[in-house]
């Protein structure tokens, strides 16, 4: 049996310019990390031919045809896996629609997992790769190309999308100092509201061309970020992510509703400097930044969502558990 440990990730800056139909054009800039909470995927040999996939639900398939988990489908046969396999996902938060990019962190770890059942050493650019293959090019999720790299890479990074195709994962220099005032200040609570991302997505990647002014300026905030974080100036981080909010809300009309806004709002009058809705937006988790003294009272607006606590900076994907007969 094998057991592999890969991150969910907390976006901060600069999504939507992961897009190819804008980095390829103008090049593409985020800053994400890596959090310490996970999605395991275990894998062991079945002593029949058949494969079995435990998730929320369980599957028993004679071929790789049957099964409906498409995510771990396509892993199988990305990875040539095709009888006597059993698979199973398990993640520390519910796995859809948290907009803490649980659908690429199930991918990289069952691509991961399957690699190692076959003794192969896999780097983490493969890994990334071949996950954006699955969910862009076969599947054709109409998702970017930066939670594929940070779960693979995890860290906090840097993640250059250049014009040419490449894709350049950076680390951010931070020293202990400045990550443990970052993880101190923001604070992330679950809205409540579950979403697909799939809707907000298409229609924010049919704007990028109308809004390509957004996009730049966004894409700017990403790198002057970076600066400021490798420099130590993390207040700065607040007013930055409210800035970058007020902007990735005009990319699609379902980032934000009335209730995210009220919520938004509540957490700034008790102290916030800024936040974001994760991921694509519409739901999911809120995260927040609040200055050192401020948390409390930004606890007791929220005290009917219930907070997530969490620390930045963990480990890529990796197998933690593996025992061969």
């Amino acid at each position: 049996m094998i057991i592999v440990q890969t991150p969910l990730r907390i976006s901060l800056f600069g999504g939507g310019t992961d897009f190819p139909a804008y980095y390829l054009d103008h090049g593409g800039a985020v800053l994400s990390s890596t959090i310490d909470k996970f999605i395991f995927v275990t894998i062991k040999q079945r002593f029949d031919k058949k494969l079995r996939v435990g998730y929320t639900r369980t599957e028993m398939v004679d071929s790789l045809d049957e099964i409906q988990h498409t995510l771990i489908r396509e892993a199988f046969r990305k990875t040539g896996l095709t009888q006597g396999i059993e698979v199973t996902t398990m993640g520390d938060i519910p796995s859809e629609g948290s907009g803490l990019g649980s659908s690429s962190t199930v991918t990289v770890g069952a691509l991961h997992a399957m690699y190692a059942h076959k003794r192969e050493l896999i780097l983490s650019e493969r890994l990334a790769r071949e996950a954006c293959e699955i969910e862009r090019d076969i599947l054709k999720s109409p998702i970017g190309l930066q939670d594929q790299y940070i779960a693979a890479y995890g860290g906090v990074r840097f993640i250059e999308f250049r014009q040419d195709g490449s894709v350049c994962p950076h680390a951010v220099e931070l020293d202990a100092k400045t990550l443990r005032r970052l993880n101190d200040n923001l604070l992330l609570f679950f809205t409540g509201k579950t979403r697909k991302a799939d809707d907000i997505l298409r229609e924010q990647k049919a704007n990028i061309h109308q809004q390509l002014a957004v996009l730049h300026e966004m894409k700017a905030i990403a790198y002057q970020a970076r600066r400021e974080l490798e420099q130590g100036n993390v207040d700065i981080i607040g007013e930055m992510l409210h800035e970058s909010w007020a902007l990735k809300r005009r990319l699609a009309s379902q980032i934000s509703n009335s209730y995210l806004d009220e919520l938004y709002a509540t957490a700034r009058r008790a102290g916030a400097i800024g936040g974001k809705i994760a991921g694509a937006g519409g739901g999911g988790f809120i995260l927040l930044y609040c200055k050192n003294g401020t948390q409390e009272d930004v606890r007791h607006e929220l005290s009917h969502l219930q907070e997530l606590p969490f620390r930045m900076g963990q480990d890529g994907s990796k197998v933690i558990f593996d025992y061969h007969r």
